[in-house]
């Protein structure tokens, strides 16, 4: 039997989320593709699409704790993930993801 370490990053709900957003405490990136940031995402996120991740994760500000989330939380826990083995630090990603997050009837916006 294999034993797995526990990821290096944090697993939070979207009020978690939501509060450190208020308090200006960490950067969110968003890692859906294009078209679903078109279609609504929470407002101040950065967007990092997970197929554009490895050539322009370098550009997120690393001044805040960084904090993932994509639709339901698959992708942004495969971005963690990548991110914490090549090196850059991720404070948590999104369980539920914006999906949750309209659930408990929080923001979203689009351009």
């Amino acid at each position: 039997m294999a034993f797995f370490s526990k990821p290096a990053y944090q697993t939070l709900s979207p009020q978690q989320i939501a509060a450190m957003l208020d308090a200006d405490q960490i950067h969110l990136v968003d890692v859906r593709e294009s078209h679903e940031w078109a279609q609504g995402h929470i407002p101040g996120a950065i967007h990092v699409p997970l197929s554009d991740l490895a050539s322009r994760f370098s550009s997120v500000p690393k001044d805040k704790p960084v904090v993932l989330y994509c639709l339901a939380g698959g992708r942004s826990d495969q971005a963690a993930r990548w991110c914490t083995s090549h090196g850059f630090a991720i404070e948590a990603h999104m369980g539920g993801g914006i999906s949750a997050w309209r659930m408990h009837g929080l923001p979203v916006v689009t351009d």
